[in-house]
């Protein structure tokens, strides 16, 4: 009975501590607010070791999925932060990263969405005003680029689920802006393409099994990018699920694809 009852305080306090460590990268990201007016958009910044105002680092955005909005500016970290502040990446890639969090009731990219069916039927309409959320990532990432020790040349964005239809808006809005852009497991509306197509090189992943969020959704935004002159990789991972994010960011070549890309200029 005693050696039942430490074996189960063992392996409790075993989780506990796989838990702590688990999340003990989430920590190197400080807690920012970004005010404009009266509207507050909570998030995350990783900054590179050694940071040093007198250099010039690159920038990468990312967009959560549904399942991390709130307002505890914590749970956007769940998905993705910790690709950045592995010890290697961390060398490899110096950078400041990102992770903003969208409040409950709203969405990083103007969709009109129908949960009757699975996967959810998505529509994306254009020429409509940004949500105030992907409204006020764009005014934060507008004041950062503009500070002296970002590079302008290398501003990146990515996301997964509603951060990966995010990562299609934004940079639909803003497509002379970044350098280079990755979506997960998303979806957008592939007229807007001919916006970007040329001047944002993309990367997207998704999962064939995915019975949230359509793969086939991925399919026709990457056929809009080629119909419209772009050259964009896409991973289509046969076992995955929705949660294809995890094969993408186990991707060795993620990160150094990202990194090497230049904005064009014009």
């Amino acid at each position: 009975m005693i050696q039942h009852s430490i074996k189960i305080l063992l392996i409790f306090f075993c989780v506990g501590i796989h838990q702590l460590m688990g999340a003990q990268h989430q920590e190197l990201y400080s807690k920012e607010y970004f005010v404009h007016q009266s509207d507050t958009l909570k998030y995350r910044m990783l900054l590179p070791e050694a940071f040093n105002e007198s250099k010039q680092y690159p920038i990468v955005l990312f967009l959560h999925g549904a399942g991390e909005r709130g307002n505890n500016n914590k749970s956007q970290l769940v998905h993705g932060s910790k690709i950045f502040t592995e010890t290697v990446n961390r060398g490899a890639f110096p950078a400041i990263v990102i992770f903003p969090q969208c409040p409950k009731n709203s969405y990083w990219a103007n969709a009109i969405v129908d949960r009757s069916s699975s996967p959810i039927k998505l529509e994306f309409p254009l020429n409509i005003e940004p949500t105030k959320p992907l409204d006020l990532v764009v005014k934060l990432m507008e004041e950062m680029v503009a500070k002296p020790y970002v590079d302008q040349q290398r501003v990146y964005v990515g996301g997964l689920s509603m951060g990966g239809m995010g990562t299609f808006e934004i940079v639909y809005r803003k497509p002379d802006f970044f350098a280079a852009a990755f979506s997960i497991c998303g979806a957008g509306n592939p007229d807007a393409t001919t916006k970007y197509a040329k001047t944002t090189p993309f990367w997207v992943f998704h999962g064939a099994k995915d019975d949230v969020v359509n793969p086939q959704s991925s399919v026709e935004m990457v056929e809009g990018i080629l119909k419209n002159g772009g050259t964009p990789s896409f991973s289509l991972y046969a076992n995955d699920n929705h949660n294809s994010w995890d094969s993408a960011f186990a991707e060795p070549q993620l990160l150094p694809w990202l990194f090497s890309n230049k904005k064009i200029k014009k």
